[in-house]
């Protein structure tokens, strides 16, 4: 039991924060001096006093007139304590926990020369890069992790919950981490399925981000889709850049095809993995489309209440029972008139 014997536990701080279980007792306090005075006015003519004769300004007859009036106020104090204590202070704290079993994502980064292009401000790597991060930063409890391909995949990052580390390694993205040339999407679905496959997540996730065709690896994109599918993994698929025209008469034709995207591998990966195919040819189509997907796949969460109750009632009593016991020890002393009922 905590300290008890203060007079903290009856400012203005403590007793606001109380809630009280039986609030309707302290309404009864008010009416304790009103009960003392009707019994002392219908009782007036049958007490009998014995009158003590003192002078006006002396100092020890002063103080006892006073002690006298000790009695009866211990005793509304007693009663004021019991009433406080029948009220029942407490102090609840609450905590609210959100609980979700999470999904698996892999984000799967094209980081081919291609992406180099300056479409997308500053470029499109750069700026699936800073997409992607706010994406993570927006999930809760969610394992994602991070799968880079160009003519080779590498898994950059297991599956985490650790976002500060995933934005780490996102932010060191960079063309020359892998060499080989080409754009090997095929390879990349297989690496972001051999990670997530045996994974007990509620569902599981592939964000593939690409602007070209599969022209590398050892695994056909088509293949890899249909693993993906097997496994339960819903690929979306984000094609970044301008869509290549299937015919021009322009001059800079081959410029232009550089800069371009097929959709159609995207597409069809997207149909077969029981996702979505995405379109971004600018920054605001890329950030909208994480944003989708950010909707697409939220996840059932359950808040959980937890409340903390400390009752503060026998800290009223102790006070009660000190203050009838002073009340009844004083009875008959001096303090009160011995000859009053």
């Amino acid at each position: 039991m905590e300290n008890w014997f203060s007079i903290e536990w009856f400012s203005y701080d403590v007793i606001r924060n109380y809630s009280w279980v039986y609030p309707y007792f302290l309404f009864a306090i008010p009416v304790i001096p009103l009960f003392f005075w009707l019994r002392n006015a219908l009782h007036r003519k049958r007490k009998q006093k014995l009158v003590m004769t003192h002078q006006v300004g002396s100092g020890p007859m002063e103080w006892l007139v006073f002690l006298r009036y000790l009695q009866p106020l211990t005793a509304g104090l007693g009663i004021a304590m019991i009433l406080i204590a029948l009220a029942r202070p407490q102090v609840i704290s609450e905590r609210t926990d959100r609980f979700s079993e999470g999904i698996d994502i892999m984000l799967l980064m094209d980081i081919s020369d291609s992406m180099m292009e300056r479409d997308l401000s500053p470029n499109r790597l750069a700026s699936a890069k800073a997409i992607a991060s706010n994406f993570i930063k927006g999930r809760l409890q969610d394992r994602i992790g991070l799968v880079i391909f160009a003519g080779e995949a590498v898994s950059l990052c297991p599956l985490t919950t650790d976002y500060d580390l995933l934005n780490g390694f996102l932010d060191e993205i960079h063309p020359n981490m892998i060499p080989i040339p080409g754009t090997a999407i095929g390879s990349a679905l297989a690496v972001a399925v051999n990670r997530m496959r045996d994974t007990k997540g509620e569902s599981k996730v592939a964000i593939l981000i690409s602007d070209g065709d599969n022209t590398s690896g050892s695994l056909g994109p088509t293949t890899a889709a249909q693993l993906a599918e097997a496994y339960s993994i819903r690929v979306y698929t984000i094609s970044v850049g301008l869509p290549k025209k299937r015919s021009s008469s322009d001059t800079n034709s081959i410029k232009s095809a550089q800069a371009s995207v097929d959709e159609s591998e995207l597409q069809k990966i997207a149909d077969i993995g029981d996702g979505k195919f995405f379109r971004a040819t600018d920054n605001n189509a890329l950030a909208s489309v994480f944003e989708q997907i950010d909707q697409l796949e939220k996840i059932k969460s359950k808040d959980v209440v937890s409340r903390d109750i400390k009752d503060f009632y026998r800290i009223y009593l102790y006070w009660a029972i000190t203050f009838l016991l002073i009340a009844f020890g004083t009875k008959c002393t001096f303090m009160a008139n011995i000859l009053e009922d």
